[in-house]
């Protein structure tokens, strides 16, 4: 079926790859934002499953740890409570003060429809199935879906050599020359399959079709 012709998917399932262990216990006692919260320490730890992941990790200064979050999900509802009205605008933490509501889109409000986090924190060291971090916004517990490293050339729109305390931050194999200077925008299929995916399975090759036939 051609990708034009798909219908959008209704419904997905996600499988935590690990949690988060940290201080705290209850949702209004929580740091809002790891920038806001930074030198405090956290732990990730992951499946079993998962430890050769973390391979390459403690090369990178930072990192995003994307998350549900499920107390918030629990005080919620477990999500049934439909997303109308006020629960669009919230009103943010910042703004408490006076009261303007905002897009929740455009805040990092914890209830929003899908209820996931974007934690950025500093990468302290990587054990087997666990990464000690610092920079602490997430309950105690928090599941964790996936982990991206933090890179100034791919996260910071526009940045060049010369901006100051990026340049020291840390970016792992990002920052090999070989992979610096690739100027490589598109994966291609053989790209897909270094990466562990068969795209001729995600993305068949239409097949050959022979040109119409003139009538006589």
């Amino acid at each position: 079926m051609p990708l034009a012709d798909r219908p959008p998917l209704d419904r997905i399932e996600l499988r935590p790859i690990g949690h988060v262990r940290t201080a705290y216990q209850l949702l209004e006692d929580t740091p809002i934002q790891t920038s806001r919260n930074p030198g405090e320490p956290g732990r990730l730890v992951l499946l079993d499953q998962y430890a050769a992941a973390l391979d390459g990790l403690e090369g990178f200064d930072y990192a995003h740890l994307i998350c549900f979050l499920d107390q918030a999900w629990e005080a919620d509802g477990r999500g049934t409570r439909p997303f109308a009205g006020d629960r669009l605008r919230p009103v943010p933490f910042l703004l408490q003060h006076t009261g303007q509501r905002v897009g929740v889109f455009a805040t990092r409000a914890p209830v929003r429809p899908n209820y996931l986090a974007l934690s950025l924190v500093r990468v302290l060291a990587v054990r087997g199935n666990e990464v000690d971090f610092a920079g602490v916004d997430l309950l105690d517990g928090t599941p964790v879906l996936d982990i991206k490293p933090f890179e100034p050339h791919l996260d910071v729109p526009g940045y060049r050599r010369g901006s100051g305390w990026l340049d020291h931050v840390r970016g792992g194999w990002y920052q090999q020359p070989d992979a610096a200077a690739n100027p490589l925008i598109r994966p291609g299929r053989d790209g897909l399959r270094a990466a562990g995916l068969d795209p001729t399975a995600a993305f068949p090759t239409p097949p050959a079709t022979d040109p119409p036939k003139e009538d006589p």
